[in-house]
């Protein structure tokens, strides 16, 4: 609960603390970064430093507290918090390291604002963020026990006993434990981090969906190669799998952790993804194949082109081996390349999705706001529609519904 003192305080220099807060949390990273240089070092992603996400997700996630805190103070965001924990665990943070952040952001508080950071204005923030801090820490810990994890030693050893080329910069690798323990159990939807070691020996981490079977003996994640595109720079750890890793090879993962994963409800299911926004979709469809499921399933996908739609004869099988299901394609360039699909960008007017369905979404955040749009317009309710974002999650802070 956020004092009274403390909320007054806040709301009252929020304006201000927010507007500054990409300026701060600039000056965060880059001083932290340069006196605790080992935070690079498998823990923080330099692709999503260099692109700004990082920083901004952060922003966004204290605001988007602070504002729930004084909106209610016995509140918590719980699903801000939910998404914040599961993406912690996947990287092994522990409970120390949020006191490092503590000092470096309140240093960089300091150092934006100045004069204005009165002992009564500190200690108010300082509330705010112990808050946040107390509350992921111990969802982590939970998170932790029941995957049964020790934060301090979180990754495993696992070997690639198959590499399949999807598309031409689409790969999936099919692992096994490299100790011959059993494969630990996961949800249809979850992730898993990869630690890789770079060419400059820094290790990097990358959430990965779990492509296959969340149940199987094998564990399948297909990775799509990130190309340099204008000013942002090839995907460091996309690029390297790509480039490196064979049947044979190791991959270090962490457990499954991810909280948009699939209800085991009897209402009906549609599935919207674009580009390698599939993977997760697929995962989900092999549980629901594996367990022979009745539900209504709608398949929605769109992408370039065929050749460019990783797991598309996945898929379609899974598809054809479930009771009630269906499948619908959007292709911007040679849609008659596949029986029966749509040309263009998706366009789910007059398809008769049910109102009542449980929606996922996954896919490039333009994509999925575009998407998310038309389901409102047809009829799905806000609360029916949850969604994955690869890396920092830019939405849910800002996200209505």
């Amino acid at each position: 609960m956020l004092s009274p003192e403390s909320a007054a305080v806040v709301r009252a220099t929020l304006p201000a603390v927010g507007g500054a807060l990409d300026e701060i949390t600039t000056r965060f990273y880059a001083t932290m970064f340069s006196e605790q240089p080992q935070l690079l070092d498998g823990l923080f992603n330099r692709g999503n430093q260099a692109s700004g996400e990082q920083r901004r997700a952060l922003a966004g996630s204290i605001a988007a507290f602070a504002q729930a805190l004084l909106a209610d103070p016995d509140a918590r965001p719980d699903a801000l918090l939910s998404r914040i924990a599961h993406k912690h665990a996947a990287l092994g943070v522990t409970e120390d390291q949020y006191t490092i952040v503590h000092k470096y952001l309140f240093r960089a508080i300091g150092d934006v604002l100045g004069d204005a950071v009165t002992p009564e204005v500190a200690g108010a923030w300082d509330e705010v963020y112990w808050l946040m801090a107390g509350a992921l820490i111990a969802r982590e810990a939970r998170l932790y026990q029941e995957a049964g994890v020790d934060p301090r030693r979180p990754w495993r050893q696992w070997t690639v006993v198959e590499r399949r080329e999807e598309t031409a910069d689409v790969a999936s690798f099919l692992l096994r434990p490299a100790d011959g323990g059993p494969v630990p159990p996961a949800r249809a939807g979850q992730y898993v981090s990869v630690r890789v070691l770079m060419p400059d020996g820094v290790h990097q981490l990358r959430q990965y969906s779990i492509s296959g079977a969340p149940g199987g003996q094998v564990r399948r994640i297909t990775v799509k190669r990130v190309a340099s595109v204008a000013d942002a720079p090839e995907g460091e750890v996309s690029s390297q799998l790509h480039r490196t890793v064979r049947s044979g090879d190791e991959l270090t993962l962490s457990a499954p952790f991810g909280d948009v994963v699939l209800d085991d409800s009897g209402a009906p299911l549609v599935l919207v993804s674009a580009g390698i926004g599939c993977t997760p979709m697929t995962g989900m469809l092999e549980h629901l194949a594996a367990t022979g499921s009745d539900r209504n399933v709608w398949v929605l996908h769109a992408d370039r082109s065929p050749a460019d739609h990783a797991l598309r004869a996945d898929t379609r099988r899974l598809v054809g081996e479930l009771a009630d299901a269906r499948a619908e394609f959007w292709y911007e360039q040679d849609a008659a390349a596949e029986p029966g699909a749509h040309e263009g960008l998706m366009d789910l007017d007059g398809l008769g999705l049910p109102a009542d369905a449980d929606v996922y979404l996954c896919g490039a955040l333009p994509f999925m706001r575009a998407a998310r749009t038309q389901l409102l317009k047809a009829g799905v309710p806000a609360r029916r529609i949850r969604y994955e974002v690869f890396g920092p999650d830019l939405w849910l802070a800002h996200a209505e519904g």
